[in-house]
């Protein structure tokens, strides 16, 4: 999982209230469970005039202008800005996987649904959790000014805007930690390789007939 430390980019605004995941990424793309790929259909309903199959050729298919990911002056947005109680729904994993690999890094949101909100810090996406009255600020600025930035820097924990005002966050010490470091459930487990050897070549000799099979 890449690191994530420091986050300056386009903000991209989702001005709706408790999406959910089905919104984020339609049932009908579950059906994989690679972590890439979902990119294209992230928001598919909104973003395209057509319904969405997978194994469409998204570049081909007709795309909705009003949507805000279609407008040019949101392209290659890499800070998603979203009202409260984003990720509701279903806790499907392949949400984060959408938005990550769509390119976003970073979602501001005054909440978002809990099972949604862990899976993205597993997924290397940083949740920060802003107040209704900064989140209604963000919205007017960035739909103000073309280009509109912002930078979130994890190790203070703050959200500083091209005018230099600075929003603080807080965040879990264990999984801000995990989100520097780069390292998900499994690389966090692999830290512990060695002891885990160990421990396993230590109950083989201490109780060898739990790993004799029926042929010995």
């Amino acid at each position: 999982m890449q690191p994530l430390i420091r986050v300056e980019g386009i903000v991209a605004p989702i001005d709706r209230a408790n999406v959910d995941t089905d919104a984020i990424i339609p049932k009908q793309f579950l059906k994989s469970i690679k972590r890439t790929g979902f990119g294209p259909n992230l928001f598919d309903e909104w973003r395209y005039l057509d319904h969405g199959e997978p194994g469409q050729d998204c570049a081909q298919r007709p795309k909705n202008p009003e949507f805000v990911l279609n407008q040019p002056r949101y392209q290659d947005a890499s800070i998603l800005l979203a009202r409260r109680n984003f990720g509701c729904g279903s806790s499907r994993e392949h949400a984060p996987w959408a938005l990550k690999d769509y390119g976003f890094r970073v979602l501001i949101a005054p909440s978002f649904a809990e099972i949604f909100y862990n899976n993205c810090t597993k997924n290397g996406i940083l949740p920060v959790v802003l107040s209704e009255e900064a989140v209604e600020q963000l919205f007017r600025e960035v739909t103000a000014s073309t280009g509109y930035t912002l930078e979130v820097d994890l190790p203070s924990q703050s959200v500083t805007t091209s005018a230099g005002e600075v929003f603080s966050f807080e965040i879990d010490t264990f999984r801000k930690q995990a989100l520097l470091d780069g390292l998900d459930e499994i690389g966090l487990t692999l830290q512990h390789a060695a002891e885990i050897q160990a421990y396993e070549a230590r109950r083989r000799r201490e109780t060898p007939w739990l790993f004799q099979t029926p042929d010995t």
